[in-house]
């Protein structure tokens, strides 16, 4: 259409693409994207880096200013935000009075847009960033372009999706540059969640930084945002689909955290498994293993090196291990993977492998074996879960590793090695579904009880698990003690001493029962509850 020729109304569904305005930052596939669209005849309009990137190539481009007779100003921040632009955006086709106003006004129309955004959340996701460089990566004039021409479906195509520009080049061969009425739509869907990421990535930036530090507190609207990373293969049980979405401007995700060397694809349960067995392997600085079933774990333990870790934490419950998600914090070599084919493993997961690992369980290429990329990063994000209708937010449970205020309630004082096995049994509690038990010595759990209802039964069934003497070992309870008959059965087990956070109104009777018995008690003050 020639630039003097007065507009007339069209039906929605029968706009012919004559003109595309490009103004991107992933220029993945941009200039395959517009040679194409320049082939068709459809003029190109462009913005800044983009528009020097077409005419790089080759095509011809006219500047957005020529379009609005306005000149980009301020260093970009302002180029597209003119009425010229979203008057032909937002202009009704079908509406001979938007029509008249957009005649009236010499305004020429864009038929598609193709936009995609600053890159927020890649750079609020850096670590040491500064506030002044998330706010230039705010975009304004992208998400404007995108909102009206989407709002705007009927008569303006809005793309934001590199993985969209080969569908929408084939409809436009088809069908003599036209795309129907549904393909719109569908592209305003994709565009419109784009933008709500977008801002919600923002908000949730804002929400949580304040002078470049975290803010304290949680803030009064939770705004967040998460797209589909991966389809699993089913959820809990078989008959549920199940998928992986990771949150939008997160420096690193679960997923993101671990590359898949071999295997079967993961599950909705490995999952759950891989974050709780990663949870607790984080905890240590020695050589350590983890073994998680049904996210509680069933060993865990440190030692010399990987190999001892891993059979002093399979020792703990050989039975539970069957079939177990298991976690390493050093690098599994060839001793180490010849002992771990001797069993049911899940998935397994390490900072590294040797090649004579890898060679050792290639024999078994159904495991799941992954390479832990971020070994040792901190969990900070605060907890959410959901209910009925909402959500509930919590800080995570930070731990309590050392003897700060922790009190010695007992007559009989801990030895040093009776702080150490009974520090390590606590931390190991802390991700123990509650009611947690943990038995502990050197440096391994030797009985866990987890996610029963009585206290005392989770001391039961921790004994009963365990597949050595408890004598002189350490227990640990991630709650206080109602009762005297749970540390009872503790110490007529072989426990020598009990760490517990205290606090009930029968803590006399805990602490004279443990003091008959000549064990050591230690009151944390803190508990720690994993429902």
């Amino acid at each position: 259409m020639a630039e003097s020729e007065p507009m007339t109304t069209v039906e929605a569904g029968e706009v012919v693409i004559r003109r595309a305005l490009i103004s991107v930052s992933d220029k993945t596939g941009i200039v395959e994207f517009a040679q194409s669209l320049s082939e068709l005849g459809i003029e190109l309009v462009s913005t800044g880096g983009t528009a020097s990137a077409l005419r790089d190539a080759g095509l011809i481009v006219r500047g957005i200013s020529e379009l609005t007779g306005f000149p980009e100003i301020m260093d970009g921040r302002v180029k597209t935000l003119h009425p010229k632009l979203h008057t032909s955006l937002l202009a009704r086709r079908d509406d001979a009075a938007h029509i008249a106003a957009a005649n009236e006004h010499e305004v020429e129309w864009v038929d598609l847009v193709c936009v995609n955004l600053y890159p927020f959340e890649e750079v609020s996701g850096r670590e040491g960033v500064s506030d002044q460089e998330v706010i230039e990566n705010i975009d304004i004039g992208g998400p404007t372009m995108i909102r009206a021409s989407a709002k705007n479906h009927a008569f303006v195509a809005t793309v934001v999706d590199p993985g969209s520009y080969s569908e929408v080049v084939t409809e436009l061969k088809s069908s003599g540059n036209r795309l129907l009425l549904s393909t719109r739509r569908a592209l305003a869907a994709k565009a419109f969640a784009r933008t709500a990421a977008y801002d919600t990535a923002i908000a949730s930036w804002f929400a949580t930084h304040s002078a470049g530090e975290p803010q304290s507190g949680h803030p009064e609207r939770i705004v967040r945002s998460f797209e589909k990373s991966a389809e699993l293969s089913y959820g809990e049980n078989p008959h549920q689909i199940a998928s992986y979405y990771a949150e939008a401007g997160v420096r690193v995700d679960l997923l993101s955290r671990f590359e898949q060397l071999a295997g079967k694809a993961l599950s909705y349960n490995n999952l759950l498994d891989l974050d709780a067995v990663r949870r607790i392997v984080d905890e240590f600085d020695e050589p350590a293993c983890v073994i998680v079933k049904h996210n509680n774990p069933c060993g865990v333990a440190i030692g010399s090196d990987p190999l001892a870790a891993y059979r002093a934490a399979f020792a703990c419950d050989p039975l539970s291990a069957f079939g177990g998600v298991i976690a390493f914090n050093r690098e599994v070599d060839g001793p180490l993977a010849t002992a771990l084919m001797d069993q049911f493993v899940e998935v397994l997961a390490a900072p590294g492998y040797s090649s004579e690992a890898r060679e050792v369980m290639a024999a078994k290429p159904n495991i799941r074996i992954l390479s832990d990329l971020d070994a040792g990063g901190a969990h900070t994000a605060p907890e959410i879960r959901e209910v009925l209708g909402g959500v509930l937010v919590q800080d995570r449970d930070s731990g309590q590793t050392g003897r700060d205020g922790m009190e010695v309630v007992s007559k009989r004082k801990p030895t040093e090695q009776e702080w150490v096995d009974m520090l390590f049994a606590w931390t190991v509690a802390r991700h123990v579904k509650s009611n947690a038990i943990v038995f502990a010595k050197g440096g391994a759990t030797l009985g866990i009880g987890a996610g029963q209802m009585s206290r005392v039964d989770s001391v039961r069934i921790a004994v009963s698990k365990a597949p050595v003497s408890l004598e002189g070992s350490a227990v640990a309870s991630d709650a206080f003690f109602p009762f005297a008959d749970g540390p009872q059965e503790a110490v007529e087990a072989g426990a020598a001493c009990v760490i517990q956070p205290g606090g009930s109104i029968r803590d006399d009777e805990v602490i004279a029962a443990c003091d008959e018995a000549g064990v050591v008690l230690v009151m944390t003050g803190r508990r720690h509850f994993r429902h």
